[in-house]
């Protein structure tokens, strides 16, 4: 399955998930009521009434314990996700983690950090919040959001002294499956529901707490059996709710781990870490309580659980290496062991001799160029040839910019200064705009930083801006506001907008506004693409138009192809859109609602439009970008080594 096929299959998992939970309200409801009707028993019996009279006399009781009961259980699984609005960090912070400052000096925590920056950039996705559960020394990871824009991952402790990069890397490959395939948002929604299942049996023991203090023991008893029953009842719809839930995570495991082999083609990675959790004496398992967490997790988080949400191990890593002898256990394990005196030494060695542990890990090898023909299929399922480019990016990324959009201080002054103007006046008054937005400090760095912003390549452009995501987004929602002004400034400063500047401040408002606004979070709709043909038409016309904006013939021939591919019928003319970037803000808003399957549909259009001359644009890629952003489809990453200085020169099919 591609990456639309996993989307859709998560909707309707959705949908089975929401219509399991109301089988479970249901049986609830029907035991609660069943318990009020025993209490009244006694005024039936007396009543000589038939007991269908006798309910029809008194269905306002029935109705208010219905009523009581849905309430709650809605209330309580709304509110618990109200709770996780913030998206995965929230859920880190929650148990315990912490977020790896951009200064970091751990070796451990900068090659993390590395790792899964070059994960994002291969895949097209915003860099996620990284943190790290300090006080975990067994192995496991999660990843957690609602979609890619409020995405993050956390590494136990344990699995950073554990695992070497390799290991590290399959681990975070893993996990970016979960963001791509939806199980993030799925995962989120489970701990909703089961919430709201769990408060029934939490009010159960409330009574039972409660009448056991009573004076009167006659007028006690009838109390403690409802907590009692209560009880009963919470926790046998929470044992089918686990069930639920064990039966949705086992398969998603299984798939994950499949995709982070295609994402990093060296099964030895996954199945090292695999093996490792075997062998270690702390397993996978957390010391905070897992229970709600559980199925999020790379391993199982807790020992013996009725209702597994993870596969045995032995049976995930005998999926990846089929040759797996648990008698492996043993040596891996004697292995792990003089790792860590070796590196208990080590570490006493320096600081016996005083010296820093500045060694980081190393970034991959050069890139390697990507058949612009196979990007449809790409999207969602990067492979390794996307992770070497993309180390290849971050490794040549200028220090002093890296450096900065790490920063919680200059994060915002390095996307300003990737919008100044190349003529000096223009310059200038954006520079005054900044100074009255920011303060004239920042004013100063914006111009230290755009005299290092030739050296970035045209495929950095965007990574270098990404990379800044993850501080932004934890600015005061006030400043983002004013900061969300200043780029309008700086973007109209010269009374015009080209491609980039639009993609920039495009892919950036997308961030903002999921901060701003966490509740209007769209990845998934189910709006279909008949009804938006033409916001669809008006992307394909500004696609063409911008990758081919010297040849009217050659832009009307590739919008036709694309309006081909996605309607049948070929327009024979191409519209004029003076007022591009505002049609392309409206289109982008519905577009978003579509449909996995209708989205699928899109992507091969807009591929059509940009593959119809065999070559790819700087222009065209960057566009096609913000459309993928805001679209909330990750686009892998397309090799820039072969673009001209300024930026325009075809990214050639290679043969």
């Amino acid at each position: 399955m591609n990456f639309f096929e996993h989307q859709d299959k998560a909707r309707r998992q959705t949908r089975w998930l929401v219509f399991l939970f109301s089988l479970a309200v249901l049986g609830i409801i029907v035991a609660v009521n069943a318990i009020v009707l025993s209490l009244f028993g006694v005024q039936w019996a007396v009543s000589g009434r038939s007991l269908t009279q006798w309910l029809a006399a008194n269905v306002s009781i029935i109705a208010a314990a219905t009523l009581i009961t849905a309430s709650v259980i809605v209330l309580a699984s709304l509110f618990r996700t109200l709770q996780l609005r913030g998206g995965g960090g929230e859920i880190a912070r929650e148990l315990g983690g912490t977020l790896i400052e951009p200064d970091t000096r751990d070796p451990l925590r900068r090659r993390l950090r590395n790792v899964v920056e070059e994960m994002a950039i291969a895949s097209g996705i915003p860099v996620p919040e990284i943190y790290v559960l300090e006080h975990e020394q067994g192995i496991n990871a999660f990843a957690a959001g609602f979609n890619t824009t409020d995405a993050a991952v956390a590494v136990t402790r344990g699995a950073l002294e554990a695992l070497n990069r390799d290991e590290l890397q399959g681990v975070i490959a893993h996990e970016f499956s979960h963001i791509f395939n939806g199980d993030t948002r799925l995962n989120i929604r489970l701990i909703g529901f089961l919430f709201g299942i769990l408060v029934i049996a939490i009010i159960g023991r409330k009574l039972l707490r409660v009448s056991s203090f009573a004076r009167d023991s006659r007028n006690a008893a009838p109390a403690v059996l409802i907590g009692l029953a209560v009880v009963v009842i919470g926790y046998v719809g929470l044992f089918f709710g686990r069930w639920i839930k064990a039966a949705v995570s086992r398969q998603r495991e299984y798939l994950a781990d499949a995709s982070a082999v295609q994402f990093t083609r060296h099964p030895d990675g996954i199945a090292g870490a695999l093996k490792k959790i075997g062998a270690s004496y702390a397993g996978s398992y957390l010391t905070t309580d897992a229970e709600e967490v559980g199925h999020m997790l790379f391993g199982r988080g807790m020992g013996y659980q009725m209702f597994a949400t993870h596969p045995p191990l032995e049976d995930r890593i005998r999926a990846i290496d089929p040759g797996f002898d648990p008698s492996e256990f043993q040596e891996i394990a004697k292995q792990m062991d003089r790792h860590a005196q070796m590196k208990q030494a080590r570490a006493e060695n320096r600081r016996a001799s005083g010296e820093g542990a500045e060694a980081g890990a190393s970034r991959g090898p050069g890139g390697l160029p990507l058949d612009p023909t196979q990007l449809a299929e790409q999207i969602g399922q990067p492979e390794l040839s996307h992770v070497l480019m993309a180390a290849a990016v971050a490794a040549s990324m200028p220090k002093v910019l890296e450096k900065a959009a790490h920063s919680d201080e200059w994060a915002q002054e390095v996307i300003c200064a990737l919008l100044l103007d190349k003529d000096p006046e223009v310059r200038e008054n954006q520079l005054l705009s900044v100074a009255k937005g920011l303060g004239s400090e920042s004013e100063s760095q914006v111009r230290a930083l755009y005299e290092v912003i030739p050296q970035l390549r045209p495929n950095q452009r965007l990574p270098l801006m990404e990379m800044a995501f993850p501080v932004l987004r934890r600015r005061p929602p006030a400043e983002l506001v004013r900061f969300m002004s200043l780029l309008d400034e700086l973007i109209h400063a010269d009374g015009r907008i080209d491609v980039f500047e639009y993609a920039l401040a495009r892919l950036t408002a997308r961030q903002i506004q999921d901060v701003l606004q966490p509740s209007k979070r769209v990845g998934t709709g189910s709006a279909r693409l008949q009804k938006h043909q033409e916001e669809a038409r008006d992307l394909l016309a500004i696609l063409a138009r911008h990758g081919h904006a010297e040849d009217e013939a050659e832009a009307l021939s590739a919008f036709q192809a694309g309006c081909g591919e996605m309607f049948g019928p070929r327009p024979e003319s191409l519209p004029h859109l003076e007022d591009w970037p505002d049609r392309l803000d409206r289109a982008l808003k519905a577009l978003d609602s579509l449909r996995p399957r209708d989205k699928q549909a899109l992507m091969g259009a807009l591929v059509r439009v940009v593959m119809h001359d065999h070559s790819v644009t700087t222009e065209e890629f960057e566009l096609v970008r913000v459309i993928c952003g805001a679209l909330h489809v990750p686009l892998p990453v397309l090799d820039g080594s072969a673009s001209s200085e300024s930026g325009e020169a075809a990214l050639s099919r290679p043969e």
